[in-house]
């Protein structure tokens, strides 16, 4: 009876009760690498799936409020790499991982190199604010360096025609993801500083993973935009989303459409507040007046003696009340011509505008390419009559015209010496014009 007392006996729910709080207690937060199978998603959101190796497996769950934080879809056959208490599901006595965070296997391994990169270019004072340079005041052209087809530049094209069309744009095309995106965005910016082309660059794209983002992770391309002449804005994936070149660009956007935002004057809010400062001006002339008056009023009330000192002053008061009217005149004026000036400087920038000094600038150069080309034909021209001359006079038929002729027997054999031919021997004398076939009656030999 006394070893009956003693005897503790559990129940199928306190014991797995019991392992449940041991296993969450000793345990703490594990990462797990493995393969997703059995996956399930019911009605409530939540996720269900084993995660195995070759040798063995574990059943997992994944609640709604921590499966809707992820940024990929996972399936069947994808590696994983999970953070995860270890659990017991009290109700079947099954041992489980509640999920809490999933990310692509591999991905660690990036994030790693992210750090290590992060670090290094930190150490380097690459990240400094003092190091970064100010964006122009006045931004005229901006260099876009993204993929064509893309929504960002559709974005920040769609922001620039809004609030400053007359700011020219200009798309440096390149891949934006995959193995030959990086070297394509330090091409870009290395052209835009060559020649020069713009007075800031955007470097921007869409968003999306770790690995879609990984060409803006690029070393090679934080030390370009480090060394860019032209300064650099960074709007890479959404307002979440952070890269390498959001550290060492001269200034980061959370997003496409709000770079654009940032480099783009409001040409519509420019002259509301030239208008508006108008108005401003316009009230306080006519606060000052209405002040003045009153207080002449008050004065006048105040006063009880008649008179000339009356009179002056209302005469100072029209004068005053005439010279706030002249001021505020000219303060209108100068405004109206500061927003002429304004629209001016608007339409020089258009494009036109830019065309016809480029046109005559290539028609002046394409003159002086013919001007260069007829020179040079007319100095090869000269030589080439200077060496027919010069060939002219080593040739053996020059000395023809001086009397002389050539002598050649009936082989064609030129004859230098008499005794090379015989008496009675056919010749052939050729002369500066024409031949005489002749026959040899005597020879004489110089001796």
């Amino acid at each position: 009876m006394n070893q009956a007392q003693e005897r503790q006996v559990l129940s199928v729910s306190q014991l797995n009760r019991k392992a449940k709080q041991l296993l969450e207690t000793h345990l703490p937060l594990i990462w797990l690498e493995g393969e997703i199978s059995n996956f399930a998603r019911p009605s409530s959101g939540h996720w269900y799936l084993t995660l195995k190796d070759p040798s063995a497996q574990i059943r997992g769950a994944m609640f709604r409020n921590r499966n809707q934080m992820l940024r990929f879809n996972p399936n069947n056959g994808d590696k994983v790499l999970v953070r995860a208490r270890v659990s017991l599901y009290e109700g079947r006595g099954d041992y489980q991982l509640i999920i809490e965070h999933m990310q692509p296997a591999g991905a660690g391994d990036l994030q790693a190199q992210f750090e290590a990169l992060k670090n290094q270019l930190f150490q380097q004072g690459l990240m400094a604010q003092e190091r970064k340079r100010p964006l122009p005041e006045n931004i005229g052209r901006i260099g876009i360096i993204t993929s064509p087809t893309g929504a960002a530049v559709r974005d920040v094209l769609s922001v620039l025609e809004r609030r400053s069309p007359n700011t020219r744009a200009l798309v440096l095309p390149c891949q934006v993801q995959g193995d030959t995106a990086a070297p394509q965005l330090i091409e870009a910016i290395s052209i835009a500083n060559r020649h020069q082309c713009c007075d800031v660059l955007l470097l921007t794209r869409g968003g999306g993973s770790l690995e879609d983002l990984w060409a803006f992770n690029n070393e090679a391309l934080a030390y370009a935009i480090v060394n860019s002449e032209i300064p650099v804005v960074s709007a890479v994936g959404h307002e979440v989303d952070v890269t390498i070149a959001d550290f060492v660009a001269d200034l980061r956007a959370p997003t496409p459409s709000a770079a654009a935002e940032l480099l783009s004057q409001d040409r519509e809010a420019l002259q509301q507040q030239l208008l508006g400062n108008a108005i401003l001006l316009g009230q306080a002339c006519q606060r000052k007046l209405k002040t003045e008056k009153l207080r002449l009023q008050e004065l006048q009330r105040r006063l009880r003696h008649p008179g000339q000192t009356l009179e002056q002053q209302a005469q100072q008061l029209d004068n005053l009340e005439l010279r706030l009217q002249q001021a505020w005149q000219r303060q209108a004026t100068r405004l109206k011509h500061r927003q002429e000036q304004l629209q001016l400087r608007l339409s020089q920038q258009h494009p036109q505008e830019r065309i016809l000094p480029l046109r005559e600038r290539l028609n002046s150069q394409r003159k002086q390419l013919n001007r260069l080309i007829s020179h040079r034909i007319e100095r090869h021209e000269l030589a080439l009559h200077t060496q027919m001359e010069k060939l002219n006079a080593l040739s053996p038929l020059a000395v023809l015209h001086r009397g002389f002729s050539i002598t050649r027997n009936e082989q064609g054999h030129i004859l230098k010496r008499a005794a090379d031919s015989a008496e009675g021997d056919a010749v052939s004398v050729q002369l500066n014009e024409g031949t005489l076939n002749c026959r040899v009656e005597a020879c004489h030999t110089s001796e």
